[in-house]
């Protein structure tokens, strides 16, 4: 069985991305499994080319680093070709109608007088970066569970008109993580794109910076350390992170500290801990730019021979070659 997840270059790899999804995959991932970069997924908004090409390299360090086996992973255009071939064909079978009613498009598109066509067509993108690989489950959350809906649509339909060509994917709920929220408001997730850095701590922040970021945390002015999430978020925020790195649950750690400030100092050197090793891979790795292109020609090449027999059949049996 295979499982494919990816992670959008967006920003820098933040703690969230980290403790929720990227230390999984090198827990639990197999070697059939597929982890990418979803590098073409970050043009469908302005960006700046560069910065887009130095993020790809940073996160496929950073989830090598993490120790997710480099054979399952890759960038999503190194692909390019095989993936442009497999959308062409998927958007061929796919109806205006089904593109339109996407949830991030019409949130993202609302009240704007011109948006990116590919902000429509990504998530046909999406649906050949699953079927391509051959994918039968996708951890996603439920801002994205529409877009496998969308994949198991399209594949039942090119099957049924054409022949059977693509497993039918199913969308998994991943399991359950830390709800990991910005230091600086908790009553938001911690996000890589954040126009404030100041409540995110990223994977490639020097310890001096985590410690500074995590003890400026916004808790309350309660001065009671317990878990409760509805009522004391960011005390609650802290408390989720450090249960995550140590292995155990927030409820289980509140009564250990008697203050505020000694919760922050636990919680800070337990995410300098578990980021230590992961930060300094990553800093050898982008180091070693012939080392990283190494891996990721590897993965791409791997990608392409699981690939290459589906989107052949593909392409003939649609009428093409």
């Amino acid at each position: 069985m295979t499982r494919l997840s990816a992670i959008t270059p967006s920003g820098h790899v933040q703690l969230g991305n980290y403790l929720g999804a990227i230390r999984r995959w090198a827990a639990e991932g197999t070697d059939d499994d597929v982890y990418f970069i979803s590098d073409l997924h970050a043009m469908t908004s302005s960006h700046n080319p560069a910065r887009l090409r130095a993020l790809t390299r940073e996160q496929l360090a950073v989830l090598i680093a993490a120790g997710v086996p480099p054979r399952s992973v890759g960038v999503q255009s190194d692909l390019v070709r095989e993936l442009g071939a497999l959308t062409w064909v998927l958007e061929c079978t796919c109806t205006y109608g089904e593109a339109a009613r996407m949830i991030q498009f019409r949130e993202k598109s609302v009240g704007r007088s011109s948006v990116r066509l590919s902000l429509l067509t990504y998530p046909v993108l999406m649906a050949a970066d699953i079927l391509l690989q051959g994918a039968h489950e996708v951890p996603v959350g439920d801002d994205q569970a529409q877009h496998v809906e969308l994949a198991r649509a399209l594949a039942r339909r090119f099957n049924g008109t054409y022949g059977e060509v693509f497993a039918v994917p199913r969308a998994v709920v991943p399991p359950t993580a830390a709800r990991v929220r910005d230091l600086a408001d908790p009553t938001r997730k911690m996000a890589k794109s954040a126009q404030d850095a100041a409540g995110t701590v990223f994977v490639l922040d020097p310890p001096d910076l985590v410690r500074r970021k995590i003890k400026r945390a916004v808790t309350d002015d309660l001065g009671v350390v317990r878990y409760a999430p509805d009522e004391q978020p960011g005390v609650a925020n802290l408390l989720e992170i450090l249960a995550a790195c140590a292995g155990k649950e927030p409820a289980e750690l509140a009564p250990a500290f008697d203050s505020y400030a000694e919760l922050k100092e636990a919680t800070a050197e337990a995410v300098v801990q578990e980021l230590a090793g992961v930060r300094e891979r990553t800093t050898a790795l982008l180091d070693d730019p012939a080392e990283l292109d190494r891996v990721r020609a590897h993965g791409a090449e791997r990608a392409r021979e699981r690939s290459r027999h589906r989107l052949d059949a593909a392409l003939r049996l649609s009428g093409l070659g």
